[in-house]
């Protein structure tokens, strides 16, 4: 049986590489006779998620310094945040001056530089859940495209500084005062949903910046987003405080009809390949679950936040809707897991937006 299995492993990957010894067979580069890594990309594919990529550590590299010179330390002090949590948020720019590096090194003289950024926060409490919510879908948007890069090379060291960023966001739920890790599973999204998100902040790049050739959605809005910040729940290893949302809460959204003009000096154009609206889209972990849209009107329409759990394991369960989550709106309520979430562009009419619903 072991043999007839390494014979059919060995058909499959369609190379002979000997065994290690203590290894069974199978694996990518993990042979003695592999090629070296080259840590570069392989495709254009793998170019362009990079160059999103590096765009987004640029931006966080930027706005982990601004909030530090924007407000000052009894700004902080305010909201129950001290110098030492300001050193943690200056220590976080750092890593990112090392993302950044790692990532131009991938890409050569053809890299992305940093660029000029417009920011929504005007308040410490704003500027904490901006980075909380911008590390969030940096996070999500790399773990989207990770397992698709034809450079498993450049995937692993990609691999290695996003791990650290999904800490960063951790610690900006800590500094919000909301649970730092609601969720079982963290979750994935596309390029075009990170770049749709990204874009807006972007205000003007270099000329000579490589285009960033994913889509951009139209924008969508929630009304009635939960808010984040509470004063009676101030900075904290954790807070057991209740949901900020439930099953069964009605959830409002406008949404931009296609053509507006967005990114860094408006070189970009939002676009949608999808036919009329007809569900919300809420992915959340292992899941994408679809719930009905009503009273749809022009760019506005309202759903109810589903319910179920991701599991339920002898009375154990995690929600559905939890944590910082994305909810688009599409006209289809194609089945779709996380490996094969690019399936669902050509279904998005707007969005994603970002749902604070813990």
């Amino acid at each position: 049986m072991l043999g007839a299995l390494a014979l059919l492993t060995t058909a499959l990957l369609g190379h002979a590489w000997p065994t290690p010894p203590y290894s069974p067979p199978g694996g990518v580069g993990v042979s003695p006779d592999s090629p070296p890594p080259v840590y570069e990309p392989y495709s254009e594919f793998d170019f362009q998620s990079l160059n999103l990529a590096l765009n987004q550590e640029w931006i966080e590299l930027d706005l982990f310094y601004r909030g530090l010179e924007m407000f000052t330390l009894q700004d902080f002090l305010d909201v129950g945040l001290n110098s030492e949590d300001r050193e943690l948020i200056e220590f976080m720019a750092q890593q990112e001056r090392g993302h950044a590096q790692l990532i131009t090194d991938m890409l050569g003289p053809n890299a992305a530089k940093e660029c000029n950024y417009t920011y929504p926060f005007t308040t410490v409490p704003e500027y904490v859940d901006f980075c909380q919510k911008l590390t969030r879908f940096g996070e999500s948007g790399v773990y989207g495209f990770l397992p698709h890069l034809n450079s498993r090379p450049s995937a692993q060291l990609l691999l290695q500084s996003i791990t650290t960023e999904a800490r960063q966001q951790m610690i900006f739920r800590q500094f919000e005062g909301l649970f730092p890790m609601p969720v079982w599973f963290e979750s994935a999204i596309t390029q075009s949903m990170a770049w749709t998100l990204l874009a807006p902040y972007l205000a003007s790049c270099p000329s000579e910046n490589p285009r960033i050739e994913w889509q951009n959605f139209p924008a969508l809005n929630i009304t009635d987003n939960p808010v984040g910040y509470d004063p009676a729940y101030p900075p904290a290893i954790t807070h057991n405080r209740t949901a900020l949302s439930y099953p069964g809460r009605q959830v409002t959204f406008v949404w931009e009809e296609p053509g507006k003009k967005v990114g860094p000096n408006d070189l970009y154009t939002t676009s949608s390949d999808a036919g009329a609206p007809k569900f919300a889209a809420w992915i959340s972990q292992l899941n994408t679950t679809y719930t009905p849209l009503y009273n749809i009107s022009g760019q506005s329409a309202y759903t109810y936040q589903p319910n179920g759990s991701v599991f339920d394991i002898e009375g154990y369960y995690d929600p559905i809707v939890n944590d910082t989550m994305f909810i688009l709106i599409t006209d289809s309520d194609l089945h779709v897991t996380p490996y094969n979430l690019s399936l669902l562009n050509e279904h998005v009419v707007a969005g994603p937006a970002m749902y604070q619903s813990g």
